[in-house]
């Protein structure tokens, strides 16, 4: 039995952009994206029988096709003709539904894992190509950093590292779905679209408190509608010293 243990890190939103609804239906997006110290662990072990076992610290967590885990797992296995089975220890550590790509990060920690595990030669641009139909997002938590997102997030160009900060996420009880607020946003001439440029420019020049004034996510226009405790959280946060504060993801 062979095992490889990994860490999968969350990622934030510095801005994000949505600039309109593309004809298939998908939106075109321009956004930052920056990986942080909060992580899942997984452990990837081989084992023997045809099979893929998930086992998770969160009783809620689907463990079957609809885990984007197993997904990955059942279609590296198929692709590569792999005859063990998998089993996979999943410790969730990052909020479910909370805009930090926590299920992308950890289908792009299965695909490294696996690649490493069974040894089956795939260079980081194949990962990411394999990575991107399964989700828009697991190309760039292969490969983690800052980096700028455009067209629905596949395409990526990494920037200079984000300077160093502390970060304080809040999540609060409820969970928002991406699909809801994608249905619900309203994008028009009255939209207040984030400085995306601007903040490029200020990562490059380490301006943390220039960065705090351009950061801005066109979603919140749609979350901070339905709950009100979000810009609650976020007024809280800037009476307390924060440089910016901002809805992750949708």
């Amino acid at each position: 039995m062979k095992e490889i243990k990994l860490k999968a890190h969350a990622k934030i939103n510095i801005a994000l952009d949505v600039l309109g609804k593309k004809p298939d239906g998908y939106h075109d997006v321009r956004m930052i994206m920056q990986t942080i110290d909060l992580y899942d662990k997984l452990k990837i072990k081989s084992v023997s029988g045809p099979k893929i076992e998930i086992i998770t610290n969160l009783p809620y967590l689907p463990i079957d096709q609809r885990n984007l885990v197993y997904q990955i797992i059942d279609s590296l296995i198929k692709k590569h003709h792999i005859e063990e089975g998998i089993e996979v220890d999943l410790y969730k550590m990052i909020p479910v539904a909370a805009g930090l790509a926590g299920g992308s990060t950890d289908a792009a920690a299965a695909i490294l894992g696996m690649n490493e595990l069974f040894e089956l030669g795939m260079t980081m641009d194949e990962m990411a190509l394999f990575a991107k139909g399964f989700g828009a997002d697991i190309p760039y938590c292969l490969y983690g950093g800052t980096a700028l997102a455009e067209g629905i997030g596949e395409e990526l160009m990494f920037l200079q590292p984000f300077p160093e900060c502390y970060v304080v996420i809040a999540k609060p009880k409820f969970s928002v779905s991406t699909a809801y607020v994608y249905r619900n946003l309203v994008i028009n001439e009255e939209t207040k679209h984030p400085d995306v440029d601007g903040i490029i420019t200020s990562i490059n020049a380490s301006r943390k408190d220039i960065i705090g004034s351009l950061m801005g996510n066109v979603l919140e226009s749609v979350t901070a509608r339905e709950y009100a405790i979000i810009n609650e959280l976020k007024a809280t946060f800037i009476k307390s010293g924060a440089f910016g504060t901002l809805n992750s993801g949708s």
